[in-house]
Order: C-alpha cells, then structure tokens, then sequence
C-alpha cells in the first residue's frame, strides 16, 4: 500500500512537471514570436578623401606581410641605391616600421626604436656654455646630410609607383595598428601637411637642457609636433629640400594636391 502511494505521488509530480515545462514553452514562444524586431542601424563606412588609384594597385600577388621585407627592400633600393639603403636603413620589419613612425609623426614624440632609418650619425651639439644662452649648433645640420641627399634624388613617379604597388600592406599595417576603419594613405597626406606646416624660425634657435634632453626654449616650438621639429634640427636648408620632395609626394598620392 505505502509503495503504491509512491508511485501515484510520483506519477503527480511528474505530470505536474510536464504540465509547467509545456506550459512555459508557450508562453516563451510567444513572447519571442510577439516580441519586435530591433535592427541595428548600419554603419557607414568612413569617407576616404585621398584613394588609391586602382590602376596603381599590384597586378601580381603581394606576399604576406610578415614576408615583405624582402619585396620592399629590394624596391627602395633599386630607388636610392643599394649602398644607401644599407648606409641608412633599418631592413627588418621595414614596412611595419614606415607607417607607425608616419603614424607618429604628427604626434608629440615619435619612438626612435620604431623608425625605419638608422640613427643620424654623431652626437646632437649645442653652442654656449650658459644655461641661458644655449643655442642649436649649425653643425648638427651635417649629420642629417645623407638623408636628405637620398630624399633630393628620389624620383617621385617611381617611388609613388612602388607606394601604390604596396599599398594593400600599408594598409594592412595601419590598421593593426589599431585603426580597423582608418585609410593609410588619408594619414599619409595629413602628415605631409604637418610637417609643410612646419615654422621656420630665425637662427640660431634658442635650447634649454633641464634633464638629458634638450629641449626648445620657445614653447611654441617646443610644442610642435615630432616631425615638424626633425625639421628645425636639420636646419634651414636641409628642411626646404625635404619639403620641396613632400610637396612633390603629396601631388603625387593626394586626390587633389598642390
């Protein structure tokens, strides 16, 4: 008798579950079938000012871009010479390296570990003794020389050419950088315009050295950007040839340059 009780009292219990669980499924179908539709309203992707003509872009398959070194040193230095690129160069990571120090460049600080061009040969040199009378010695302009005589010499129609034949791994590297919806060659040209938007200041430029580094002692200058003041290190004649050579780089890869 007491095991027959069991049994119906399971038996109860049982079907009382399967009541509530089919009981529960409707109600949660319809409330999902009743339920309005929400629809994320579609981003739109970000405008591009300067594209990249397609007719630029590489016909034969680009390798990957952890093995583009290889591609791309051969290119720039069929363009300023194999003796030069070895003489100024950094051959490894070499891509990578280009589009973040032109990433950085407009910034405050641009790390020089992560530049694609060996150190400027020498020691930075300051005129004066005084703390208050130091000045940018002109005799920091000779080390910035073979740079800039391998920037006068570039033909920019085939440096553009090589540019454009690459493009999709400048790409590619810029936006792992962290910019998954960012054009590299927009930041290009913007980057050009920071540094022809450079100041040129009378000499001799006044420095201050409260800690290892030297800084400007006008604060105007001090807050330029990183590429505009590697121009007033490299002195007044130096940075006209590199601006003239950007001029010419921005006609070349700007939609509408000047």
């Amino acid at each position: 008798m007491r095991n027959s009780i069991w049994w119906v009292g399971g038996g109860l219990v049982l079907l009382c579950a399967v009541v509530l669980l089919l009981s529960w499924r409707a109600n949660h179908r319809a409330a999902v079938t009743s339920a309005p539709t929400v629809v994320a309203p579609a981003q739109p992707a970000p405008a591009i000012s300067n594209p990249v003509p397609a007719t630029g872009l590489a016909a034969m398959p680009l390798p990957a871009l952890d093995q583009s070194d290889g591609p791309l040193r051969d290119a720039l230095a069929e363009l300023i010479g194999a003796k030069t690129f070895d003489q100024l160069v950094k051959p490894n990571m070499l891509l990578r390296h280009i589009v973040v120090t032109v990433d950085n460049l407009p910034r405050k600080r641009a790390a020089v570990e992560l530049r694609p061009t060996k150190p400027a040969p020498g020691q930075f040199m300051a005129s004066g003794e005084e703390q208050n009378q130091l000045t940018l010695d002109p005799g920091n302009y000779q080390r910035y020389a073979p740079y800039v005589r391998a920037v006068q010499g570039l033909d920019i129609q085939s440096f553009t050419a090589a540019y454009f034949h690459f493009y999709p791994l400048f790409q590619e590297a810029y936006q792992n950088l962290g910019y998954p919806n960012g054009y590299f060659n927009d930041r290009l040209v913007a980057v050009i315009d920071d540094m022809l938007a450079a100041p040129e200041p009378a000499e001799p430029i006044a420095l201050l050295h409260p800690n290892v580094m030297y800084q400007f002692a006008d604060p105007n200058l001090e807050a330029l950007s990183a590429g505009q003041k590697l121009l007033l290190r490299m002195g007044p004649a130096n940075a006209a040839i590199v601006k003239a050579k950007l001029r010419e780089l921005r006609s070349a890869v700007a939609a509408h340059g000047h």
